[in-house]
């Protein structure tokens, strides 16, 4: 089996091959722009994370508070499910979730998406856990993850098919930054990943090996 990190290699790869030189220098240019702004740096090891109560895909309503009583949890903030990284990600952690679950943990995705959108992709990637709707990215924006698509970014989704008009039901062409999150039963981030590169994401195997270690 195929680690995250292999997948998104595989990933990048055909993306080259395929992607003309101008659409690769605007993605190159757009996420080097974002990390040199210094928006949106997410929230640290050591934080408290901020409670939240939002609708999974089916319209449950789940509350972070309520959640880690049972245990800790994984947070995994992602753009949406037009996104092919993102889609790579959930899948990888889909695979890994027998193990969290056997570290008597759980995991939560969230994004922007509405309800229907999250459906479609807890559906695609056939996910069995939960998938929230961070309506307006208010959640996200708590976490300090939240920044605005430059104007020439925005033009090259629309000309890609990525539609965040439609899949976040609002005009405000904003994301949060990939993120991921452990938290232990109190509440606290022991572990914080975020990345202005839309293409790195955290190998569900460094989350197990930070879950056991919450244990020791």
């Amino acid at each position: 089996m195929t680690s995250l990190i292999d997948d998104i290699e595989a990933y990048k790869a055909t993306f080259k091959k395929k992607a003309s030189p101008e659409k690769q220098r605007l993605y190159a240019q757009s996420i080097y722009e974002l990390e040199e702004s210094h928006v949106a740096q997410g929230l640290k090891v050591g934080d408290l994370a901020p409670d939240f109560s939002l609708l999974d895909a089916t319209g449950k309503r789940v509350t972070l508070s309520q959640e880690l009583a049972k245990g800790p949890i994984i947070i995994d903030f992602y753009r949406g499910g037009w996104c092919p990284y993102c889609n790579l990600e959930l899948r990888a952690y889909q695979r890994a979730l027998p193990k969290i679950q056997e570290l008597g943990a759980q995991l939560i995705a969230i994004s922007p998406q509405t309800p229907d959108a999250s459906l479609s992709t807890q559906e695609k990637n056939n996910l069995e856990f939960a998938v929230l709707s961070d309506k307006d990215g208010k959640v996200a924006n708590q976490y300090q993850l939240v920044f605005k698509l430059q104007d020439y970014l925005i033009e090259l989704y629309k000309q890609s098919g990525f539609d965040l008009e439609l899949s976040n039901g609002n005009e405000k062409w904003e994301l949060p930054k990939p993120a991921t999150y452990v938290l232990d039963q109190n509440g606290i981030i022991a572990f914080a990943h975020v990345s202005s590169d839309y293409k790195e994401r955290t190998d569900p195997a460094e989350i197990l090996t930070v879950i056991k270690n919450l244990h020791k």
